[in-house]
C-alpha cells in the first residue's frame, strides 16, 4: 500500500527501517531518524510511540534532514499511512467544547482561520475525510492529523491548544 524508509544518519546513511504500514513503536529499529524518503503513499509519522507527540505529513519524496520535514527534532517513534479517501471532504469546527459556540463549515483549504472565519479558538470538530490542522496561519507550527470522527476537545486530536492557524485536506495518498 505504501513504502516509507527511516534513516539515522542525514542524507540517507545508516542504520534503516523500511515500514509499508502502520507501526505504533519504532525505538527498536534506530536510535533517531535525521532522513526519511517516502516512496509511496502519505504518510503522519510522530515523536513518539503510540501515535504522540509532535506529528509531521510526509508526501512521496525526499527528506535528506529533520529540518526538510520541519521537525523540531531527530526523534521519530511511530507511524501511519494515510488512507486513500474518495468522499466529501467536510469539518465543522466549533468555538467551544462539545460543540458549542459558534459553528464555521469548511469543504476546503484555509490557510488562515482567523482571517477568513473571524474564529481564533477551535475547541471541537466533526470530521468528514482526512485533515492537517496547523498551530499557525498559513500551514506552520505544530500539525494535527484529523481522521473522520468526532473530537469532543482538542486535547483528543493531540493539542494542548486550542488555537488553530490553519487547515488544509489530505488528498494525496
Amino acid at each position: 500500500m505504501g513504502k516509507i524508509i527511516f534513516y539515522e544518519g542525514r542524507n540517507y546513511e545508516g542504520r534503516h527501517y523500511e515500514c509499508s504500514g502502520d507501526c505504533s513503536d519504532m525505538h527498536s529499529h534506530f536510535a533517531r531518524c535525521n532522513s526519511i524518503r517516502v516512496d509511496s503513499g502519505c504518510w503522519m509519522a510522530y515523536e513518539k510511540p503510540s501515535y504522540s507527540g509532535y506529528q509531521y505529513m510526509l508526501n512521496k519524496g525526499k527528506y535528506p534532514d529533520h529540518h526538510r520535514w520541519s521537525g523540531f527534532n531527530d526523534c521519530i517513534r511511530s507511524c501511519r499511512i494515510v488512507p486513500t479517501y474518495t468522499g466529501k471532504f467536510r469539518m465543522k469546527i466549533f468555538e467551544r467544547s462539545d460543540f458549542g459556540g459558534k459553528m464555521t463549515e469548511l469543504s476546503d483549504d484555509c490557510p488562515n482561520v482567523q482571517d477568513r472565519f473571524h474564529l481564533r479558538d477551535v475547541c471541537s470538530c466533526n470530521v468528514e475525510g482526512y485533515w492537517i490542522l496547523h498551530e499557525h496561519p498559513n500551514y506552520r507550527g505544530r500539525q494535527y492529523y484529523m481522521r473522520p470522527g468526532e473530537y469532543t476537545k482538542h486535547s483528543e486530536w493531540g493539542s494542548t491548544s486550542s488555537t488553530i492557524g490553519s487547515v488544509r485536506r489530505i488528498t494525496e495518498s
